[in-house]
């Protein structure tokens, strides 16, 4: 069964019998006290009993119909993203979950997803029981907020105290997987001694009594539960709270709380550009027949339309004037070609559409499917504000990367084109560092004309075509 990270998990809208509670205000140290104070009590109250108000017994709980809710992923902007409330979760959610166990494994300074993945894998391999055994586990509640998270004794609720299992604050853990119905979380090991092997282990030696060095260790908790996503997606909220909390408590401006969210700035970016009012258009799209000698070539140069294309194909980027494509009159530079004998090139491989090309030469008369298209290609990205990032990167001109899904692709921008023009300011002939600059610090709407940069070097003699 494939792991998913928190970063990776969907939000959705989710369902639940009444199975997340919020834990009331937490007693601590008050605003003013001192910071040594405040340690000292937060040392001390990491060892009480979890206490709540109204307990409820968690089988009970486990099994009622009348407390329904209903929960959304909601949008703040400049707020951390998640299924809760903010202020519930500072609080506390509580989820109940089954503790199937535990597990110490062996791990890297600073590993990577990948190997975090297989390191949750191996952990819920060695702890949970093969199907059709009994699979030993205790119930649990599980306890979330933006400081710590913690392991409850759900059938121990005496005098409105659960007994605390585990606890593990929030900067300790170092990595959540939901694997199914399974949830593994990872927490660094917490050293038992202080000063100096406190100081060791953080500049990333840990030593043992003899001074040598130790193998860094996690310990893996395993859990089994319905809402194994959606803790995922808690943990996650508490880990971007927290962090909020920390810029606000530094006086350090939140680089994501933003007047306008990104994704309402990408909601405004139109899909804009020819494509999508050329391939809309029946009418643009058109059937050409052109006649040649058996073993004559067509006489073209295709080129890739650029990836972030609205339809992946090739593009003529070249005729030979004496060439049978163009002796038809029919095709021109810039026409996307769809299929060509009833063969589909869409999607394919530039080499293979050059080879059906190739394969040609034994045919008397070739049908095209081609949509009429203008060499260069319009651009028009809207970005209200420069803290926005356009979402694509460019070097000596030619855009180099693009951010699937940013509001660049959205603008029309593709990689592989080379960039003419800028808000109506040709940039043939301009430096690197100045077409930065130009696109650093643009905002509104920016309007820019491309070409794929084969067809640029072809058309400005660059390079010689060769004739296929």
């Amino acid at each position: 069964m494939p792991v998913t990270s928190i970063a990776s998990t969907p939000m959705r809208e989710l369902h639940n019998n009444n199975k997340m509670r919020h834990m009331p205000d937490k007693d601590g140290p008050q605003d003013g006290e001192k910071d040594g104070a405040k340690k000292v009590a937060m040392e001390e109250d990491q060892y009480r009993p979890f206490t709540w108000q109204k307990p409820v017994p968690s089988k009970a709980l486990r099994t009622s119909e009348n407390y329904m809710l209903r929960y959304k992923c909601r949008k703040r902007p400049g707020g951390a993203r998640g299924p809760h409330d903010e202020t519930a979760l500072g609080r506390g959610i509580i989820y109940p979950a089954a503790y199937l166990g535990s597990t110490q494994l062996v791990t890297t300074k600073q590993p990577t997803k990948k190997v975090r993945m297989q390191q949750a894998q191996e952990a819920v391999n060695r702890i949970k029981s093969p199907d059709g055994e009994e699979q030993p586990s205790t119930e649990v509640d599980l306890a979330i907020s933006n400081e710590r998270i913690r392991v409850l004794n759900a059938d121990n609720q005496v005098s409105n105290m659960q007994e605390t299992m585990m606890d593990h604050p929030l900067k300790t853990i170092s990595y959540i997987a939901d694997i199914g119905n399974i949830v593994v979380i990872m927490a660094r090991r917490r050293q038992i001694t202080r000063t100096l092997d406190e100081a060791m282990e953080e500049s990333g030696v840990m030593l043992d009594a003899e001074g040598r060095r130790q193998p860094r260790k996690i310990i893996c908790h395993v859990f089994e539960t319905e809402d194994a996503q959606l803790i995922a997606q808690t943990i996650g909220q508490a880990f971007a709270l927290a962090y909020l909390e920390f810029l606000k408590a530094n006086g350090i401006e939140d680089p994501h709380a933003q007047e306008i969210d990104y994704h309402d700035v990408l909601n405004s970016q139109e899909i804009y550009g020819d494509d999508l009012m050329l391939f809309s258009n029946k009418e643009c799209e058109k059937e050409v027949l052109v006649e040649k000698e058996r073993g004559e070539i067509m006489g073209m140069v295709v080129v890739e339309s650029g990836w972030g294309s609205l339809i992946p194909t090739v593009v003529i980027a070249n005729m030979s004037p004496f060439g049978a494509a163009a002796r038809s009159g029919k095709l021109n530079i810039g026409d996307q070609v769809m299929s060509i004998n009833g063969t589909s090139l869409v999607g394919l491989p530039l080499q293979q559409c050059q080879q059906t090309i190739k394969g040609l030469k034994s045919q008397c008369l070739v049908k095209f499917n081609v949509v009429s298209c203008p060499p260069v290609t319009q651009v028009l990205i809207k970005r209200p504000d420069t803290k926005y990032q356009l979402g694509f990167s460019v070097q000596n001109g030619i855009i180099c990367s693009l951010m699937r899904g940013g509001i660049a692709e959205r603008g029309g921008v593709r990689v592989g084109h080379r960039i003419i023009e800028i808000n109506g300011s040709s940039v043939v002939a301009t430096a690197h560092e100045k077409i930065v600059e130009m696109l650093s610090t643009s905002v509104g709407e920016i309007r820019m004309k491309t070409m794929p940069l084969s067809m640029y070097k072809l058309l400005t003699g660059q390079e010689q075509p060769v004739y296929i």
